[in-house]
């Protein structure tokens, strides 16, 4: 069984009354890539903020390795790296001084923090800003070249644990797909790995386990696939609704079509129906479009945002669809828990 590499245990912090973690438990393994998943307010940065020693939790334990972070915190801190939510300070250097002088840190020679640099400007196609000297104010560095340089500054020595928060803000979709990758290549090359994320899609793809955080708690945490809880049997009907926010599918469903979970968020409602209902499921939102009820209808495989939505109630923070504009304050916003027969997560 792969070494635990960081193991967390009914981890508990408040702000005065805010109860921001409560009594938070995971476990990341070496060569694992946990997501850690939750929309904005939900704990995730506070947890982080506990992993690498900047805040001492209220109660609960965490251990990096064989070091215990609350009694011990610098020596925890000497087996993660971190990717903070903040972008790194970098502002009078290149992306390449940033990344070679992070290797250093880390206790790299300078050939190999040289070799190093290059090889991530490579990776995550860096190399036309690589030389270009960050400006205060944001100058000279997109927000999105500078995120990629502190990714690359954080995993420019391999390190035991890699803890990035929030690592694909600010950058496009080309560059995102490469930086996903390189998230998984630390993982399978031995490193324990967890990311902080709001894009279910994205982090589904590249993620062993995922622990979705809501209001501080742990709701829901294992593999992808598990968490989906349907094995293939059940595919998703997206519909997207009218203006005026009336669903049609609180109204009596046909006969022939099952709704297994019902989910409401904004303008968009997420029905879970069986397979062997494909058929009817797609004549009866058909139905539902001629008559004007509803805008327009999706039918495909159920994803791991269904399961988010039903636990949270909310998508992920900047997760919306073209047609939605979901908000906490809308008071369409709604969502029903799966029922027993769907989804044991």
């Amino acid at each position: 069984m792969p070494d635990v590499i960081l193991e967390v245990v009914g981890l508990t912090r408040s702000f005065g009354s805010v109860v921001a973690n409560n009594e938070v438990s995971l476990q990341v393994r070496a060569g694992d890539v946990v997501g850690l998943l939750g929309h904005n307010g939900a704990g995730k940065t506070t947890l982080v903020s506990q992993l690498v020693g900047l805040l001492r939790p209220d109660a609960g334990t965490i251990r990096v390795g064989e070091a215990d972070a609350v009694a011990d915190p610098a020596a925890a801190r000497r087996h993660i790296a971190l990717q903070p939510q903040a972008q790194a300070p970098i502002d009078g250097l290149t992306p390449r001084q940033g990344i070679e002088l992070a290797g250093r840190i880390r206790g790299l020679s300078a050939r190999d923090a040289r070799a190093a640099a290059t090889g991530l400007a490579e990776e995550l196609d860096l190399g036309p800003w690589l030389d270009r000297r960050a400006l205060p104010d944001g100058g000279g560095l997109s927000g999105g070249i500078r995120r990629l340089t502190s990714f690359a500054m954080a995993v420019a020595a391999p390190m035991p644990l890699l803890v990035l928060d929030e690592p694909t803000n600010d950058i496009d979709a080309s560059r995102r797909r490469l930086l996903w990758e390189a998230v998984r290549r630390r993982g399978d090359e031995g490193s324990g790995v967890l990311v902080v994320t709001h894009n279910v899609a994205e982090a589904e793809r590249v993620v062993d386990d995922l622990v979705v955080l809501h209001h501080g708690r742990v709701v829901a945490s294992g593999p992808p696939a598990r968490l989906r809880g349907t094995q293939d049997r059940d595919l998703r009907l997206d519909l997207q609704l009218q203006p005026d926010g009336h669903d049609p599918t609180t109204d009596e469903a046909p006969a022939s079509v099952r709704v297994r979970r019902h989910v409401r968020a904004g303008r968009r409602v997420l029905l879970t129906v069986p397979t062997d209902q494909a058929a009817a499921a797609v004549t009866w939102a058909t139905t539902l479009r001629e008559q004007e009820h509803i805008d327009g209808f999706a039918l495909g495989p159920v994803t791991l945002e269904d399961t988010y939505l039903a636990l949270t109630g909310s998508p992920p923070a900047g997760e919306s669809s073209p047609d939605s504009q979901p908000d906490e304050s809308d008071p369409h916003a709604r969502t029903e828990r799966p029922d027993e027969e769907t989804a044991h997560v």
